[in-house]
């Protein structure tokens, strides 16, 4: 980061939209003493009124009105802060500015964004950039893609303290309540239909390490097996076809999770830096229990999973969509948020035969309080310049930038992110 001095030492853009208001509220209750922030948005009325509601913690916080789209506002913006923090998506729309603003100036950076195609070429445009003037650009910091990337950091750190790397790894959403907010959503219907315009995006969208620096590592050799008849071939090409599964842990049926598409890029970009073994290969899957209740939620919630994503492409589905799900600046009630919770698991399979198990929960929701609380401390991780932070700079992710100091944060916030090792296979 440039030795120039700066006036603030965070701003929050987008402090008026719903995750935003969370992110403010949390800043205003946990920033220390004495630390500079400002509240940044299109509307100095709404600003201002954010500002009242959060009371005499921010007080003194300077308002800041910014178009997103005007570059020349966001070198502005990021000229006068060391650390500048952004809700507001479309990422692809509504995040080039500030980023590229960002990466020029030197000036840290953190977003919630859950677009592959936005971190791709914030990569491709800004990594070399960010590396020079010292800028620490953290894409994915709240639900996507925080539990996913220190989950497997937390075994990744496991297996090197043990002279391992990782293998074969897998997250599995055990129980999570609560909801995803209307920005995600958003973020999501944006992405689909550029997919659908220009079949590019869908093949770097599709390819699981799009993000990885690098590309892809190389994979051992396999010896492929015979190929069977009978029963045993019609059931491989049944579960091949279907998106249910039954987890090798517990037996328990399995189907794709929401968030998978983007959060494995993101730890793929992370065990790329991070070097977390040529074998590594990671998935995601959400656990919807056992016996025919387990099967059936497994297959309906998928089918409509699946179902959903497809209609954001298309127009008649996308507009019932989007009189269902909530708009962006729309959130859940106090009391809905306070019922929130999510609990994950990592498995992790390493060279020295040993199997790596990490739990990531929390008692919040998690697209909105949990998200806020992530999204912040990972803000005043990077202005406070926690002892232990990577020394390192360019478009990153959670664990490459933040790694442990993160997850003390978390944890002094009723996070649990544990690790132990389990016992060896065969």
């Amino acid at each position: 980061m440039t030795d120039a001095p700066r006036e603030l030492d965070i701003v929050l853009f987008g402090a008026t939209g719903f995750v935003g208001r969370l992110t403010a509220a949390h800043l205003a209750e946990h920033a220390p003493a004495g630390m500079r922030i400002g509240l940044a948005g299109r509307s100095r009325e709404r600003l201002e009124a954010v500002r009242t509601e959060l009371g005499w913690a921010a007080a003194d916080w300077p308002v800041i009105v910014l178009d997103a789209l005007d570059d020349g506002a966001a070198a502005d913006l990021a000229a006068r802060a060391r650390v500048v923090v952004t809700t507001v998506g479309p990422y692809a729309k509504l995040g080039r500015a500030l980023v590229a603003a960002c990466a020029a100036a030197g000036t840290h950076y953190c977003d919630l964004t859950g677009e592959v195609l936005f971190v791709h070429r914030s990569v491709a445009a800004h990594h070399e950039r960010a590396l020079l003037s010292g800028a620490t650009v953290v894409h994915a910091c709240g639900f996507d893609s925080v539990p996913s990337d220190l989950g497997v950091l937390l075994c990744a750190d496991a297996a090197r303290a043990d002279g391992a790397e990782l293998g074969p790894t897998r997250l599995a959403v055990r129980s999570m309540k609560g909801g995803f907010s209307g920005g995600t959503i958003d973020s999501a219907r944006t992405q689909a239909l550029e997919m659908r315009a220009d079949p590019t995006t869908r093949r770097i969208v599709a390819d699981p390490w799009a993000l990885a620096e690098g590309g892809r590592p190389q994979r051992p050799a396999r010896v492929a097996a015979p190929r069977r008849g009978g029963v045993a071939a019609l059931v491989r090409r049944v579960t091949t076809v279907s998106p249910v599964r039954r987890d090798p842990d517990n037996g328990h049926f399995t189907g794709p999770f929401v968030m998978a598409a983007f959060n494995t890029r993101i730890v793929a970009r992370s065990a790329s830096l991070l070097g977390y073994g040529s074998g590594f290969r990671y998935t995601e899957y959400s656990d919807y229990g056992s016996g025919p209740k387990g099967a059936l939620t497994a297959g309906v919630v998928s089918a409509g999973l699946i179902a959903g994503v497809a209609g954001m492409g298309l127009r008649p589905t996308r507009a019932v969509l989007d009189r269902i799900l909530p708009a962006p600046g729309e959130g859940p009630s106090e009391d809905a948020m306070r019922a929130g919770r999510f609990r994950m698991v990592v498995t992790a399979s390493a060279t020295n035969g040993a199997r790596y198990r990490a739990t990531v929960a929390a008692p919040y929701d998690p697209g909105y309080s949990g998200t806020a609380i992530m999204l912040g401390q990972s803000a005043l991780a990077l202005a406070q310049g926690d002892a232990g932070l990577p020394d390192v700079a360019g478009v990153l992710t959670p664990a490459t930038a933040l790694g442990m100091p993160l997850v003390h944060r978390l944890r002094a916030h009723g996070f649990t992110l544990e690790v132990e090792r389990l016992p060896a296979t065969g």
